[in-house]
């Protein structure tokens, strides 16, 4: 009964965040400079509020249960994002042990950050593009940084999470046109409104429902949309496609029908444009996000009428094994987390279909989703014959020293002994294995 105040604004550099919740558009909020962690008594690691916080290189251990009734204000906090180990108070030697890996990782990130500017080829040759995952314009300066060959996806939602009414094209175009001129001549792939499920937008009216990550969200709500919220942000993204290098992305694609009529409006949109006599890149690609079972199914319809798939593994994983995937990484639902894993064999059937679909229609295949950014994942993803992936900013270091570490035809046999795996302990064992043995 608590109304909610919103975030503290007297927080001090070095400040750790402790809450029951945030919503992604708090996160989204937050001052990286001042926030050096945050630990949550809910939420799991693929909710939109964690990977938001992986994009901006936030440490955050969430799904802790009562963390916010084991810690004070004023408390001294350990945080190992990685481990999602917490320590409260520590003792001398704890904190001593910890500085002792931070100075560990700090060098590893300094001997990763020499491979910055080379780029992500194989040692055969074999070029794998690594893009970044972003949320806003705010984060370009980190994608330099890492030495991101691009962005993957630009999750336009956040964007909208943070104001209080619809953005106007107007809003949208200066902010395209930013992200687009910085980056160029680098690709850009901007996925149209994704809003919905965990992501709401009290202003569009969207309805309550029993189970919104099954509900109208994403491309269903923008074709519904139209006039509101899906033409404005076309004419938007073609307005700016002239200041860089742009691929359009339609989120949630379940069906050939739902392309064809998400390509419509953008060809009704250009043809608005062009009677304004406002120009438009040639140079425009127009993919989809392959992430409903159906779509990875019927990848060889869908691959004949795009440019690009880009796989989206959060999704996929959740909506192949029947569970929402958010819930089952949360621990404290026990009882599904085993399901929480991108390596279940009928899972990495669909992406590599997908993969070999796409190809077999000459349009490129890329990977989004958090698999894309897995040490583990990526000499499979390579294996299946991957030709981008795009990740959090601070994944994208050690993901260009295992590709330019990595054979293809090494890449290939591990593809095929996963192939003849039964279970995703089995394949995770053994890909965590190969891991350990390069460190």
């Amino acid at each position: 009964g608590v109304g909610d105040s919103g975030m503290p604004e007297t927080l001090e550099e070095g400040s750790i965040l402790v809450a029951h919740d945030l919503a992604p558009s708090d996160t989204a909020c937050l001052d990286v400079h001042k926030v050096s962690a945050m630990l949550l008594d809910k939420g799991g690691k693929t909710s939109h509020t964690a990977i938001l916080a992986r994009s901006l290189g936030i440490p955050a251990v969430v799904g802790l249960q009562n963390v916010t009734a084991s810690i004070q204000s004023g408390d001294t906090v350990l945080v190992d994002g990685d481990s999602g180990e917490v320590t409260v108070n520590p003792s001398k030697d704890e904190c001593s042990a910890f500085k002792e890996r931070l100075d560990a990782q700090s060098r590893k990130k300094g001997q990763l950050s020499l491979l910055k500017d080379l780029p992500s080829v194989t040692k055969d040759g074999r070029k794998v593009e690594l893009a970044a995952n972003i949320g806003g314009a705010n984060e370009i300066d980190m994608v330099n940084d890492a030495g991101a060959e691009g962005i993957g996806l630009f999750r336009t939602e956040f964007m909208f999470i943070q104001v209080t009414e619809m953005l106007t094209e107007e809003e949208q175009f200066r902010v395209y046109k930013k992200v687009l001129s910085e980056l160029s001549p680098r690709p850009v792939v901007i996925r149209t409104l994704d809003a919905g499920s965990d992501k709401e937008l009290p202003y569009l009216n969207m309805p309550k429902e029993d189970n919104p990550f099954l509900g109208l969200r994403a491309i269903r709500l923008c074709l519904q949309e139209k006039e509101r919220a899906f033409r404005p942000q076309l004419r938007a993204l073609l307005r700016a496609s002239v200041y860089g290098k742009l691929r359009i992305m339609f989120p949630m694609i379940a069906s050939l029908q739902e392309l064809r009529e998400a390509k419509a409006e953008l060809l009704s949109v250009k043809a608005e444009l062009d009677a304004e006599r406002i120009s438009v890149s040639e140079d425009l690609q127009v993919g989809i996000m392959v992430e409903v079972p159906s779509a990875a199914i019927c990848s060889d319809e869908l691959a004949s009428e795009c440019d690009f798939f880009s796989i989206g593994t959060n999704d996929l994983t959740q909506y192949t094994l029947a569970v929402d995937y958010t819930m089952a990484c949360d621990r404290g639902n026990a009882a599904i987390s085993y399901l929480s894993d991108y390596f279940y064999p009928s899972v990495l059937r669909l992406i590599a279909r997908t993969i070999e679909e796409g190809h077999k229609q000459g349009i490129w295949v890329g990977m989004c989703g958090e698999m894309a950014g897995s040490p583990a994942a990526i000499p499979v993803l390579i294996g299946m014959g991957i030709d981008e992936l795009s990740m959090a900013t601070g994944a994208i270091p050690q993901a260009k020293a295992i590709i330019r570490g990595m054979d293809t035809g090494k890449a290939k046999e591990i593809w095929e002994r996963v192939k003849g795996m039964s279970s995703n302990k089995e394949i995770r064992a053994y890909l965590d294995g190969l891991v350990a043995e390069q460190q």
